[in-house]
């Protein structure tokens, strides 16, 4: 149950770090990668042959598959595909360290990242390494909850509408008395019928 509850905690934080990027980020992150990536994210998007040629289309695409594909592998795609550069770069700037770097190690190259592909990228590149199962998740994820500049904007709060209880007027009330009342007095009449004729 532990590891379960672990692998959900780590979605809900790819899902915010991704939800974090405004759609200005998220295009201008597309529009970096390499092509082999934003061919792969418009595939997967399901782009017609070609990909995407407008990149709101891209963006909205890119939002609504992250939606679907948050317990399916959707979202953790979408996350790797984007923050692959990244990643690389970190893993290339901590060197020996990479394997499983301390929060030391992470803070003397995080300038470094952070003036190449900015803070939401990076985070982006972090909450998917957590849910990748990375051997540094647990600094990861404190990282993403508590430092001064990665840690994640709180969740959006979804306002859930109450809907207004159905109540009837008192011309609907008196109506479907009625109809209750005649369907009584049918049933009394037929029930008054069968008994007259079991008595012949």
């Amino acid at each position: 149950m532990s590891q379960l509850k672990n692998r959900l905690s780590a979605l809900t934080l790819l899902d915010r770090a991704f939800n974090a990027l405004t759609d200005d980020e998220l295009a201008a992150l597309v529009a970096s990668l390499p092509d082999d990536h934003r061919e792969a994210i418009d595939e997967a998007c399901g782009a017609k042959e070609g990909g995407f040629t407008d990149a709101a289309a891209r963006t909205l695409a890119m939002r609504a598959h992250a939606a679907r594909g948050r317990m399916n592998g959707g979202l953790e795609q979408l996350a790797t595909l984007a923050a692959d550069p990244c990643l690389a770069k970190c893993i290339e700037l901590l060197g020996d360290n990479s394997d499983n770097p301390s929060h030391d190690n992470f803070q003397e190259i995080a300038p470094a990242l952070v003036k190449e592909f900015g803070v939401p990228t990076v985070r982006l590149m972090l909450a998917s390494s957590v849910a990748g199962e990375a051997a540094a998740s647990a600094m990861l994820i404190d990282v993403l909850k508590h430092d001064d500049v990665f840690a994640l904007p709180p969740a959006a709060k979804v306002e859930v509408e109450v809907l207004p209880a159905r109540t009837a007027d008192e011309d609907t009330k008196a109506k479907r008395k009625a109809v209750k009342e005649r369907k009584q007095a049918e049933a009394a009449a037929r029930r008054a019928q069968q008994q007259a004729a079991r008595h012949r």
